[in-house]
């Protein structure tokens, strides 16, 4: 596989301690735009976002502009999570510290998903529209800024309406099996999800109290019954 990596380090272990266990070719450019335009035989984009986001920003957003075929990877430091959003246009993120093993896999599924290519993966719940190609979700049209975790929350409920999914497999699906954080998590999330919605649609996300939570289509909610009793709550 052939790995062009974005980013001002001397080397790609410096960015990707991992990479080095990997037999895979690595092609260093500096992380400016302009360089998407001659990407050769690369078959992942690795993008360093772990120190200059604006430059690493840029970078993503021009693989769109420039129509690259290339799935992008975003290696973002956990202290950037906060602000990493899926209209930048990645594929996928990981962590410097990822191992050599989730890395493999990750690089794998990335090359096989634009290999497949996979035209219209998308999930229609009412007038909530969840683009799985572009990462983009739109509410009667309008888009929607979530972050990566919002969006890939919203697509785990939207791709089984009226499914109820409990925190944990919430967690396992969402945030990974080596996931270190309590189940709140999900809660936070959700509450800022309904927030985004809006007043309107914030209801499509029902709870279910004591177990977790489903995404039910406008029109088939008719009364609030006693299963979301504490849905205002998260």
């Amino acid at each position: 596989m052939h790995l062009l990596v974005l980013t001002h380090r001397p080397d790609a272990a410096a960015l990707l301690p991992a990479v080095g266990q990997l037999d895979h070719h690595l092609q260093l450019a500096a992380l400016e735009p302009p360089v998407l335009t001659g990407l050769g035989d690369s078959d992942v984009v690795v993008v360093d976002a772990t120190q200059e986001l604006q430059p690493a920003v840029g970078a993503v957003r021009a693989t769109s502009v420039h129509n690259v075929d290339r799935p992008v990877l975003v290696v973002i430091a956990e202290g950037g999570l906060a602000v990493l959003k899926v209209s930048w246009g990645f594929d996928d993120w990981v962590l410097p510290s990822v191992s050599a093993v989730e890395l493999e896999t990750r690089l794998r599924l990335l090359v096989d998903r634009a290999r497949a290519a996979a035209p219209g993966r998308a999930a229609k719940v009412g007038e909530l529209m969840i683009d799985e190609d572009s990462y983009q979700v739109r509410l009667r049209g309008q888009p929607l800024d979530l972050t990566y975790k919002e969006f890939e929350l919203l697509r785990a409920l939207a791709n089984a309406p009226n499914r109820v999914f409990t925190r944990e497999l919430l967690l396992q699906e969402v945030w990974g099996y080596d996931y270190f954080g309590g189940s709140r998590t999900v809660d936070v999330h959700v509450r800022r999800l309904r927030a985004k919605l809006g007043p309107e649609h914030e209801q499509m996300i029902v709870t279910v109290r004591g177990v977790g939570y489903k995404l039910v289509p406008p029109g088939q909610r008719t009364h609030r019954g006693p299963e979301d009793a504490d849905g205002s709550a998260g």
